[in-house]
């Protein structure tokens, strides 16, 4: 069964970055497109960024130019790497297939405020 583990969340000032990773375990990682989510307190969850398996990239208008998603396939993890991170960006970051079909993981919070 999938495991999905995100960390590297905390808190930052307006302005500052953010490398978030996950870990997949329990599948052939490399096959399938990753997406990171999030879901800031009161909303739904929304989907941030995806890469394929083949590492084509697509972006939320929200993120785009700020977030980059790559991916270490000998690893099996997924990366965010956030920079010029605003207060609207204050949410529970989380990992999943790119249809976000799999188990939730825990998540990994960033918040943002000076």
């Amino acid at each position: 069964q999938v495991q999905l583990v995100e960390s590297g969340g905390g808190l930052v000032q307006p302005g500052g970055s953010l490398r978030l990773s996950c870990a997949a375990s329990g599948i052939i990682f490399s096959i399938y497109a990753m997406g990171w989510y999030r879901q800031a307190p009161g909303k739904q969850r929304e989907l941030v960024a995806t890469i394929g398996s083949g590492g084509r990239t697509n972006y939320a208008d929200s993120v785009k130019g700020r977030f980059t998603i790559s991916r270490d396939n000998a690893k099996n993890t997924v990366y965010l790497q956030m920079n010029s991170l605003k207060p609207e960006d204050t949410a529970v970051y989380y990992c999943n297939a790119g249809s976000g079909s799999w188990p939730w993981g825990k998540g990994t919070l960033v918040t943002v405020s000076s």
